[in-house]
Formats: structure tokens, C-alpha cells, sequence
């Protein structure tokens, strides 16, 4: 048993995805305290092994659709080094690692973090097994996964979710799941297969137009979070406005590796090789931590 390919089949580097879950104790102005942190953590803990076992299950549901992608024919299953048994057995292993370490909270949050973890993981195996066949509701599908994200966040720590939150994860990975079936449609265009059973619905045009509607939208949204009277009030500041400034460079570095570099096929992998989005995102996290917790 190759033990670097089973741990590939869980897809670690996906785990950044589910920093998510911090976000509630970061906009909560509970940083600081330490029990918001650990819960997050265990959270964190127990949102990534169950994640991990969805990722099993989608490539075992697609393994014969992965022979065929001239890059997911290296995953594990399709390319036979683990067993489709094996991958059965991880995915429940996970599952119940999942569960036992959602038993690590008091009565008071175990019941609502497994509530939220076994909502995700439903529909993400309805998404694996038929609902990714549908254009636009696959990607809507990613980003209620986010918004499951957050939700947990605040279900772990007893931190009330801000509305404005949730509408801003939705549209940031809707934003980021429409690129990537940009890339899906270049990858159609250049070779004539589509790598996934609804990409022909979508097209550079639709895709293209549809990451200006939501860049905009979530701009929009973002500056209304900034200077509405209850943020305003919470945080004791009228600054918040100033970290627009590296939202927008953000979605314009997305857009241009989108658009002009054509490199926008995983979110995770631009976020953790690209040193200019990465600058970003820490200024951004800096002038917020900043603001909120110094000025």
C-alpha cells in the first residue's frame, strides 16, 4: 500500500479552503480569545476530515470520467494505485473521525457543528453523485460548501453569523467557481472534450460576463459592509471603508490570471503559488487586524 498516495486522495492542500471556519472569530473581534480559537480549531479539525472523505467519494463516483482528463487521470483512483475499495474504506474512516472529534465540544455546540458538518456532507455526495450534471447549480453548490464553511465557524464559537458574511463568501466563491469553468471551457475549445458533463453550457461569453456581474456585485457588497451603521458600530470605526482599496486589486489580479494568463483551473493552487494574490490577501488581512484591533 503506497501510504503517499492515500494521503494524496485526501487532498490536504484543499484543507486551506476551510480557513473559512476562522472567519466568524476574526470579524467577531474574537481573536484574542483563546476558547473562540480552539473551538475554530477543533472545528477546523473536524470539517477538513470530512471534506476529505467527500473528495474520496467524488473520485470514486468519477473515476471513469478522470481516465479520460488529461490531468485527473494522474488522481489516485483513476490511476489505479489506490482501490476504489480502499477509498471506500478511508471515506468511512473519515466520516467517523469526523464525528468523534465533533464530540470534543461541550453539549452546548457538539450538536449544532455535527448538524452543520452532516448538512455539507449530504449535499456535497447529492452533488457528486447527480446534481454537478446541472450548469449554475453546480457552482451555487460550491458556495453554499463556503457558506456551510462560515456557518460552522459561528455554530462552534456561539459567534452570531452577520448576513453580510454569508452574502459575501457566496458571491467570493461563486466568483472563483465561474472562473474556474472558464478554465473547463478553454480546456473544451483547445481539445474538443468537455472535462466535465455540463460544460457545454457554459461558453466564454456566459463565463466572461458572468465574472463581471459577480465581481461587481460582490464589490458592491463588500463597500455596503464597510460603512453600514451596525459594522460601523460593532468595530467602533469608520475606516473599514479603506480595505477596499485591496478587495478590488484582488478581483482584478483574479480576472487578469483568469483572462489573460488562463490560469484560473484551481483556486487553491493560485492562491498558494501566486506571490501577487498573496500579497494581497495578507495586506488586506493586516490593514483589517489593523483597524479592528488596534486603531
Amino acid at each position: 500500500m503506497n501510504i503517499l498516495d492515500h494521503i494524496k486522495l485526501l487532498r490536504p492542500s484543499h484543507w486551506v479552503k476551510n480557513l473559512f471556519i476562522f472567519l466568524p472569530v476574526f470579524f467577531g473581534h474574537q481573536l484574542t480569545n483563546a476558547s473562540s480559537l480552539l473551538n475554530s480549531f477543533i472545528a477546523f479539525v473536524a470539517f477538513s476530515l470530512a471534506a476529505s472523505a467527500v473528495y474520496c467519494f467524488n473520485d470514486i463516483i468519477d473515476v471513469e470520467a478522470d481516465h479520460r482528463h488529461p490531468v485527473k487521470c494522474q488522481r489516485p483512483i483513476a490511476s489505479g494505485r489506490v482501490s476504489i475499495t480502499s477509498a471506500y474504506v478511508m471515506m468511512v474512516m473519515l466520516i467517523a473521525l469526523s464525528a468523534v472529534s465533533s464530540l470534543l465540544f461541550g453539549n452546548e455546540h457538539q450538536y449544532m457543528v455535527m448538524l452543520v458538518i452532516a448538512a455539507y456532507v449530504v449535499m456535497e455526495f447529492l452533488y457528486c453523485t447527480f446534481l454537478k450534471r446541472y450548469a449554475i447549480i453546480d457552482i451555487c453548490i460550491l458556495s453554499m460548501g463556503f457558506v456551510f464553511r462560515i456557518l460552522l465557524g459561528g455554530a462552534a464559537t456561539g459567534i452570531i453569523i452577520s448576513h453580510w458574511l454569508i452574502m459575501m463568501t457566496f458571491l467570493l466563491t461563486l466568483f472563483l467557481g465561474i472562473a474556474k469553468r472558464r478554465d473547463d471551457v478553454l480546456r473544451m475549445n483547445a481539445t474538443g472534450v468537455a472535462p466535465r458533463h455540463n460544460t457545454k453550457r457554459y461558453n466564454l461569453t456566459f463565463t466572461n460576463t458572468a465574472l463581471c456581474i459577480t465581481a461587481s456585485v460582490m464589490l458592491v457588497c463588500y463597500i455596503m459592509y464597510t460603512i453600514s451603521p451596525e459594522v460601523t458600530e460593532n468595530f467602533d470605526t469608520q475606516y473599514l471603508y479603506l480595505t477596499t482599496v485591496f478587495v478590488m486589486i484582488g478581483l482584478l489580479r483574479y480576472m487578469q490570471l483568469a483572462v489573460v494568463d488562463e490560469q484560473t483551473g484551481d483556486p487553491t493552487k493560485v492562491l498558494l503559488h501566486d506571490r501577487f494574490m498573496q500579497c494581497v490577501v495578507a495586506c488586506w488581512f493586516l490593514c483589517f487586524l489593523l483597524i479592528i484591533y488596534v486603531l
